[in-house]
């Protein structure tokens, strides 16, 4: 019985660093990407303060996991929300792969060409996971309102309710 105590505390423990979501109804403190930390693809800061005045889609993943929610971005892009009201940002989990940095930034300037739309930014030294307790080696989701508040959040491959209440979520904030 100590030895089912011991697991189960272990397994509650872990789950938290396993399984990240911000909660939903809250603002999460401000992130800068900056030098060391990160920066968008071009070199240039970015900070979560930006994810405001729209309603923003921000997709955090380790570069392994990048097509874990292919069917999510793929509702997304054919929602075709307006550009004025919405918009997206890829956040890259560097430190979350074996592959090597100037791999990925070929990848992520090409990404960059073909979506203009959408921030793309690296981040060297998982902040997000650390400052955000999003989870690590994994791909997370977030959708946050005009005022930057987090009106959904799902870590994981998203199934077709995830999706709809996701699409929903942007739908009644815009």
């Amino acid at each position: 019985m100590r030895t089912f105590a011991v697991l189960l505390t272990v397994v509650m423990l872990c789950t938290g660093s396993l399984f990240g979501e911000l909660p939903v109804g809250e603002k999460p403190v401000t992130v800068d990407l900056d030098g060391k930390l990160g920066s968008r693809v071009d070199g240039s800061p970015w900070s979560s303060s930006e994810l405001k005045d729209k309603v923003y889609v921000l997709v955090y993943s380790d570069p392994d996991e990048a097509d874990l929610n292919n069917a999510a971005t793929e509702a997304l892009k054919a929602e075709n929300f307006p550009a004025d009201k919405y918009g997206s940002v890829a956040v890259i989990n560097m430190a979350a792969t074996w592959l090597p940095n100037a791999a990925i930034n070929i990848i992520l300037k090409g990404k960059q060409e073909d979506y203009p739309s959408t921030i793309y930014v690296r981040d060297f030294k998982k902040a997000l996971v650390k400052k955000w307790n999003l989870a690590d080696d994994s791909n997370n989701i977030l959708v946050f309102d005009k005022m930057g508040t987090v009106v959904f959040s799902r870590d994981g491959q998203l199934n077709d309710a995830d999706i709809k209440t996701m699409i929903k979520a942007i739908r009644d904030n815009l």
